[in-house]
């Protein structure tokens, strides 16, 4: 009998934050995520320490899947980042500095965590109350008539991540290429309940950005196929080519001993038994009029034969990931067994041709109206190849997620400072019934919002990496930058030409004042004038929805962690 260990009695941490490992912890992980933000964000090497792949990336998705973190309390707070990051994409690191700063500036205030709580809600509702009315100033309208916002939008996912390393002319080539694949997948007829389309990435590696583009479609992998070629694939009466579509495996090894055992005849080949078998559905396709056969697995060597002597092109090996695309964009039902076929399954199709990217061979298939389109990424690094993939699925979801709701908000660190002076000017004429009903005194609302403020511009602090000197001007309370290597002056209009945003310039009456992690003075008007340039002249754009969730995560995920008293941590 082996030798039983005492079980160990649980560990209670008491006040978890006031301990000094944990409050290191937290420091060490806002700065790596403070140094990874905006378009000069630096980039972190990530590996496990044992050899295998190395990634370099800026991406908070990236770092939080590599990043072993032990402590429970920023266990809770890596899980809401990643929680939000898995619905909506973007803002990712937005939300972990926010929650961050605001952890660290509630924490030393001697007020009771119930009493930040209320307070903080209240401060939220008036954030979200602020940007979705019609007099926010820091919010812009999408238009879908229109390409320019849309442009600005995608443009501001691509170059707030250095690791992808790109230049202005492929910025602007990939800005358009994913523009043009999120308006394939968009229905032309809109119907009752319109569903999105689905763009595939298809890596081709080796090859310069600039030589990517989209096809309307599919794009099937076929090493095997010949160049030059004629195909002869049979068409319908209608001129469609018919198709059918495979998930199951055609190669004529569909026994599996695991599953049991088969009694065969004497005399008689289970081999030859299942290829007469695959044979027969051949020729029922044949009969069927069908042109193409896609199968997700393997399709037997005499079966393909068979088919194309009879002027049916086989295409096998498509893989899983496939599949639906496949079913959506040719009406096919997926055939999940040989053995139970109907015609109700055939799908269609407008044409079929090959297609040659660098050393890859592809068929095309090409639909009759299409909501399914191929993205052909090209990058020369592999490394840089899956970086720029992530960032090309965040653009498109930015895309879908502003179709829902079409408004952006001000980039460049420009919406935090103006948040920030907008709720510094509404703290400062709070009521006493509000006060009476958030049970607080005006110190400590006001307080609590002082340290709401300077987390909010902590976050534009963030885009900050050159030592520079960061402002705010005093009426639309935007975020400005100054050029590296001029000193603190106070004429700073002969410096500064645009905000953050880059929706106001210099050219206006305008006042500034240095941005610290401390108080400043509100802005000296509730709302922006109308904004003095388009969009076409490369506004800094952030998604709308997605950063209105993460304002809301980090703080609700800031008041949890504030509200811990106790971690109770098994240690068997």
């Amino acid at each position: 009998m082996s030798r039983l260990e005492a079980q160990k009695p649980p560990l209670f941490i008491s006040e978890p934050l006031t301990k000094d490992t944990v409050r290191q912890s937290l420091s060490l992980l806002s700065g790596i995520f403070k140094s990874c933000y905006g378009p000069a964000g630096r980039l972190k090497q990530l590996h496990n320490g044992v050899g295998g792949c190395v990634s370099t990336t800026s991406q908070c998705s990236a770092l939080l899947r590599h990043l072993s973190v032990s402590d429970p309390v920023l266990r809770v707070l890596t899980a809401s980042v990643q929680n939000h990051v898995s619905r909506f994409s973007d803002c990712g690191l937005f939300t972990a500095i926010l929650c961050c700063s605001l952890i660290e500036s509630f924490r030393s205030l001697n007020i009771a965590s119930c009493t930040v709580t209320n307070i903080t809600r209240h401060l939220l509702s008036l954030c979200m109350d602020y940007l979705k009315s019609e007099a926010c100033g820091c919010r812009v309208s999408v238009d879908f008539c229109s390409v320019e916002t849309l442009v600005c939008l995608v443009r501001s996912v691509l170059m707030s991540k250095p690791a992808c390393m790109l230049n202005k002319a492929e910025v602007d080539h990939l800005t358009m290429l994913v523009l043009k694949a999120f308006l394939f997948t968009v229905p032309c007829h809109v119907e009752t309940n319109a569903v999105l389309g689905k763009c595939v990435i298809v890596p081709v590696k080796g090859r310069r950005v600039v030589d990517s583009t989209v096809l309307p479609g599919l794009l099937i992998e076929t090493p095997e196929i010949q160049l030059g070629k004629a195909l002869s694939v049979k068409r319908t009466s209608s001129n469609m080519i018919k198709i059918a579509l495979f998930c199951v495996s055609m190669s004529g090894d569909s026994f599996n001993p695991e599953e049991g055992t088969i009694a065969v005849h004497y005399g008689v080949s289970l081999e030859m038994s299942e290829l007469n078998q695959l044979l027969n559905v051949g020729k029922q396709l044949v009969n069927d009029e069908v042109g193409l056969v896609v199968c997700q697995k393997v399709i037997h060597p005499s079966l393909k034969q068979y088919l194309q002597e009879n002027h049916v092109m086989p295409v096998d090996r498509t893989g899983l990931a496939l599949m639906e695309p496949l079913s959506r964009m040719t009406g096919s039902k997926p055939i999940a067994s040989i053995h139970l076929m109907s015609p109700g399954c055939y799908g269609s199709l407008k044409d079929v041709s090959i297609e040659c990217f660098g050393s890859k061979r592809f068929v095309h298939l090409i639909p009759e109206d299409t909501v399914i389109c191929s993205l052909i990424l090209c990058n020369r690094s592999e490394t840089v190849w899956d970086e720029l993939k992530h960032v090309c699925e965040t653009a498109e979801h930015v895309l879908q997620l502003t179709m829902k709701e079409p408004l952006a908000l001000l980039g460049g660190g420009c919406t935090e400072t103006h948040l920030a002076s907008y709720i510094r000017h509404k703290s400062s004429s709070l009521s006493a019934s509000t006060l009476k009903d958030l049970d607080c005194s005006q110190t400590q609302y006001q307080l609590v919002a002082d340290g709401f403020c300077c987390s909010l511009e902590s976050v534009a602090l963030s885009l900050n990496h050159d030592g520079v000197e960061i402002l705010t001007d005093m009426v639309y309370g935007h975020c400005w930058f100054v050029p590296s290597g001029f000193p603190s002056v106070s004429n700073w209009s002969d410096i500064v030409s645009k905000c953050g945003c880059g929706i106001h310039s210099n050219t206006e009456d305008l006042s500034w004042k240095i941005l610290h992690n401390q108080s400043c003075c509100p802005v000296t008007q509730g709302s922006p004038k109308e904004p003095s340039v388009k969009a076409a002249d490369f506004l800094t754009l952030d998604c709308f929805t997605a950063k209105c969730s993460g304002l809301q995560v980090a703080l609700e995920t800031a008041n949890l962690i504030l509200d811990l008293s106790y971690v109770i941590e098994d240690q068997n």
